[in-house]
């Protein structure tokens, strides 16, 4: 029986310290358990000599792979186009930095041969996360498990083994802004989890700052939630609803029973309270606009309309 083929998808960017290890590290393991792999390393625009190592590795090692991008377009897009090119039967994604434990990959592996589609790992601890990191983590997960339309796994990281039907339902989608994970976990199939400490990171420096992940969570929350667009009609709901019943009793006390309680009413206040009633009406119709935004977003990014795991027609 011919040997399944497992695709180890490597983004890396300025990783030229840490790529001649994580492959050694991956054809050890490979030598020890009954799977061929091709490796296929994703250069996203490296400023170092990144490229020159992987054109010698694949000029050595027929096993190896890669693509070079004309620019750094991040990491979200270089493990879409690892996915995209993959030949394998499954596909396992792994960072370069060796912070994700190469030693685990037989487990995930297991995993999917026992039934799962999608092999997870979770963080359980980061030794090089800081504070900032930590609770800006929490935040984004429980926010967007709160108000997002996609239920995203927290701590969950973009190590994790896919099936060859989860990869073929993946390489359908076509929006430009997205997070890989959530797009993974929209899609939906049998999951399991393993759970890991992420190594220290030894060489080279962290390609994702704060600043990359600020947009990454924008770009979630807007690819995956309408949360923001519908909040402003909603808030120009809770205007109307107090700013017009307070209009209302100023105009009736004042004007027809000739301010009987003395409450002296400004002309400025008066005003405050017009100006707050129109600004109200202002932001429902943003919120109605919002919807047919909402509506308009859903069509563009073209997602399909369902997922088929399985089938016999």
């Amino acid at each position: 029986m011919e040997k399944k083929l497992i695709s180890i998808i490597i983004p890396a960017y300025n990783e030229a310290e840490n790529i001649p290890f994580i492959y050694r590290e991956i054809k050890d393991i490979f030598k020890n358990i009954p799977y061929k792999c091709e490796i296929i390393f994703v250069n996203d625009g490296s400023a170092d000599n990144t490229q020159e190592i992987l054109k010698n590795l694949a000029g050595k090692d027929e096993q190896v792979k890669y693509l070079e991008f004309s620019r750094n377009f991040g990491k979200e897009i270089a493990t879409t186009a690892g996915i995209n090119k993959c030949n394998g039967d499954a596909c396992f994604m792994i960072d370069a930095d060796l912070q994700h434990p190469t030693e685990l990959i037989p487990k995930f592996i297991e995993k999917w041969e026992a039934g799962a589609e999608t092999v997870i790992g979770i963080r359980k601890k980061n030794n090089n996360e800081g504070l900032v990191k930590r609770f800006g983590s929490l935040l984004f997960y429980g926010f967007m498990n709160k108000a997002g339309g996609t239920k995203i796994i927290p701590n969950a990281t973009d190590f994790r083994l896919i099936d060859r039907k989860v990869i073929n339902e993946f390489n359908k989608f076509t929006e430009g802004n997205r997070i890989t994970r959530g797009l993974l976990d929209w899609l939906g199939f049998k999951k399991y989890f393993v759970y890991f400490e992420a190594n220290e990171r030894i060489r080279g420096k962290a390609g994702y700052g704060v600043f990359k992940l600020f947009n990454l969570t924008v770009d979630a929350l807007v690819g995956h939630s309408l949360f923001l667009l519908k909040l402003v009609g909603k808030l120009g709901v809770i205007i109307i609803l107090t700013s017009g019943p307070l209009g209302i009793f100023i105009f009736i006390e004042k004007y027809i029973l000739n301010d009987p309680f003395d409450f002296n009413f400004s002309g400025p206040a008066i005003l405050a309270v017009i100006i707050l009633f129109l600004v109200g009406i202002i932001l429902v119709c943003l919120g109605l606009i919002a919807l047919y935004i909402g509506n308009i977003q859903n069509e563009v990014v073209n997602r399909p309309l369902y997922v088929i795991r399985d089938k016999k027609i």
